[in-house]
């Protein structure tokens, strides 16, 4: 995570090509640093494009694997089954007592350790159910992470994907655990901590690349999960995220939305449908490159969000940051449930200029996104194709 910056400057982090991460996304070394049996799995950060939050209500959405920012798990064989603190994010040691108040203000209680214990649990639980033999042998797991917290760009189911990912390499099980069923054990393994969110974050973290995902109940009844299509990357336009780095002032109220859907608020249920239908005419946008049509989605996707959710659900800061690109006619939505927004300047690079400019008097990081490729291997390609 980086560090603070002065007020009133604007940082960007370092591109080395804006369609793909410098390392491919599955990012597995067999032997790392030259240690045998050492495994390391990198998941990158996710924004959702169009279509969210219908996910969670049998709807679609189009999401994308943000290559700039990553958590990484690093497996070694060890003695015993060992969970490696961070040094950073899973402090128990502080310099003072208002050293802990701040750290629990800005990173909160909980840190990757509880992450990774609940994977390996739900990981071990499924296993055990679908009678899939385990080798035997133990590890130690340890992770590092560079994105940017309550942000909403799933910084915690990357740490999750990536640890599934060397545990289904050291227990040499990939082929016989679905790719399409890798994000419910993912979302499973969160929900035991208390994590609500949805299927969305986790396909694309699964998959990678650009992803375009129908929830339909028949389909999510039948077949376990939802029907999961990678898209090409290539028809994504040059598009920017935006985040504060202390989001503290985010929106706090609690959400009743879930509870009025379920109670069958007509308003809720035909909204979300429309949201979900975003997502549909989305794909069409972007196969037919129309850049104007992807942007008009866009800023409709998150209206009927604000309409839905109301302004102190959503937080201040957050839509100042949609209020920012909005105010030089960029398009802009939230990446997940808000802490960041992802946006798009069709006039170009001279919109892009004032959009940084707006972002530099606001106070807020703008960065160009990098989309990270396909995270799935030969085999897993095989597996969803079958």
């Amino acid at each position: 995570m980086d560090g603070a910056r002065a007020p009133g400057t604007m940082r960007t982090v370092p591109i080395m090509a804006r369609r793909e991460a410098a390392s491919p996304a599955a990012a597995m070394t067999a032997e790392a640093d030259g240690k045998p049996g050492c495994i390391e799995h990198r998941a990158y950060a996710r924004v959702g494009l169009l279509g969210n939050p219908s996910d969670v209500y049998f709807g679609r959405t189009i999401s994308f694997s943000l290559g700039n920012f990553w958590s990484s798990v690093r497996l070694e064989p060890s003695k015993d089954l060992v969970i490696r603190p961070h040094p950073k994010h899973d402090l128990v040691s502080f310099d003072s007592l208002h050293h802990l108040a701040t750290r629990l203000q800005n990173e909160g209680y909980y840190g990757g350790v509880r992450l990774l214990m609940a994977i390996c649990n739900v990981f071990y639980r499924y296993c055990s159910e679908k009678n899939i033999a385990l080798k035997e042998g133990n590890f130690t797991l340890s992770y590092e992470t560079n994105i940017p917290r309550q942000t909403g760009l799933s910084g915690s189911s990357a740490i999750v994907c990536a640890a599934l990912n060397c545990l289904l390499d050291f227990y040499k099980v990939r082929h016989l655990v679905k790719v399409q069923i890798r994000p419910d054990l993912i979302l499973n393994a969160e929900r035991e901590l208390g994590i609500v969110a949805g299927l969305q974050d986790r396909v694309a973290q699964v998959y990678g690349g650009l992803v375009y995902m129908d929830f339909d109940k028949k389909n999510m009844d039948t077949l376990g999960h939802g029907v999961y299509t990678p898209m090409d990357v290539s028809f994504l336009p040059p598009l920017h995220l935006i985040y504060a780095e202390n989001p503290s002032d985010s929106g706090k109220v609690h959400s009743t939305v879930r509870k009025r859907w379920l109670d069958g608020d007509k308003f809720i249920i035909s909204s979300m449908e429309e949201v979900a239908k975003i997502a549909l005419h989305g794909r069409k946008a972007l196969e037919e490159r129309n850049m104007s049509e992807l942007a008009k989605l866009m800023d409709c996707n998150f209206d009927l969000r604000r309409k839905m959710f109301g302004d102190d659900v959503l937080g201040s800061l957050n839509i100042q940051m949609i209020e920012t690109a909005r105010s030089v006619g960029a398009a802009a939505k939230f990446t997940g449930s808000g802490g960041a927004v992802v946006t798009f300047c069709p006039r170009g690079p001279q919109q892009v200029k004032l959009l940084q400019d707006a972002c530099l008097r606001a106070n807020f990081v703008i960065v160009p996104v990098v989309v990270a490729p396909s995270a799935l291997a030969d085999g897993d390609l095989m597996m969803i194709s079958s």
